[in-house]
């Protein structure tokens, strides 16, 4: 990065600041400092595991659990490893639909990913937007989108997404809107601070003195400096995704009952653990923990490589 601006010709001349090493190299930089942590290499293989089952679901589990005309209401409660009335084992027993537990967790868990990354990504394209317009504009427009963030981020997330999926109703589509709005705050409140910080730079104050636009200056030069701190609140926000969309389906306001989720498959199950059916939700709540825990041990190695001060 460059911190200061050339002048050629008694034209200021904005600097390229190209990184010194090459976009491989830093790859290659990080991937070696990432794997010197056992715990982080180990949640980030549970993350791929978890992942390829969840989406290979279809390929690797022997039904559909929500397709009605697969169901046997004669293999209902089958105890893990039993065999049904299809012919295959059990491994983590059946629901009281006679759905198998282990193709109902691995659908639910292709949910979760696919409402926790929706939700992050749109929640971060939201909040970097709106930091970096706070931080680069300053003066009323930062004052008034600052506050608003402020006054959002005194809510608990938990509060606001139940609020907003009262209003909306059930959905995927409405639970990732939910999502969106309760978690961008985060976004903007962190590329706010990267961003203010960045701005008083020089290459910056180069950049605004030419005719680039705006949209230039704030994508293509702020931007990229902000990104380190963006990637690790990213990866904290869409374990918290998953949590929240599992406790919101846990409380009977996030997805129906025709939608697979974690946090109904617990709800579901949690009448029947006191009659000795523990598997109902022991097993997808130890499926959400591993998954939500594995990411937040990624997100915490992220951030300590990332972290300036551990490069003294």
């Amino acid at each position: 990065m460059a911190d200061s601006a050339t002048t050629t010709g008694g034209t200021l001349a904005v600097p390229a600041a190209p990184p010194a090493e090459t976009r491989a190299m830093r790859l290659r930089n990080f991937w070696s400092d990432y794997r010197q942590s056992w715990v982080a290499l180990a949640a980030l293989a549970v993350i791929v595991a978890l992942a390829i089952g969840a989406f290979g679901a279809p390929f690797l589990v022997p039904q559909d659990p929500y397709d009605l005309a697969n169901l046997d209401w004669m293999d209902a409660f089958l105890t893990p490893g039993e065999v049904g009335t299809g012919g295959y084992v059990h491994l983590l027993g059946t629901d009281n639909a006679g759905r198998d537990m282990l193709s109902a967790i691995l659908y639910g868990l292709r949910t979760s990913f696919v409402i926790g990354l929706s939700a992050g990504a749109l929640a971060l394209a939201i909040g970097i937007t709106v930091g970096l317009t706070a931080a680069y504009f300053g003066g009323r427009i930062e004052a008034l989108l600052m506050r608003v963030v402020d006054l959002q981020l005194s809510m608990p997330a938990i509060l606001l997404a139940l609020v907003l999926v009262a209003v909306l109703g059930q959905g995927v589509f409405q639970i990732i809107l939910a999502l969106v709005v309760a978690q961008y705050a985060y976004f903007a409140r962190t590329t706010h601070g990267a961003a203010t910080v960045e701005r008083r730079k020089d290459y910056i104050e180069a950049a605004r003195s030419t005719p680039l636009p705006t949209r230039r200056v704030l994508f293509s030069h702020l931007l990229p400096n902000v990104l380190p701190p963006l990637i690790v609140v990213a990866t904290v926000q869409v374990a918290s995704a998953i949590s929240l969309e599992a406790t919101l389906s846990f409380l009977g306001v996030g997805l129906p009952l025709t939608e697979p989720s974690l946090g109904t498959l617990i709800s579901n199950g949690f009448k029947y653990i006191h009659a000795g059916r523990y598997w109902l939700s022991i097993y997808p709540g130890i499926f959400l923990m591993f998954t939500v825990v594995a990411i937040n041990l990624v997100g915490d190695q992220v951030r300590t490589i990332l972290d300036p001060r551990n490069s003294r």
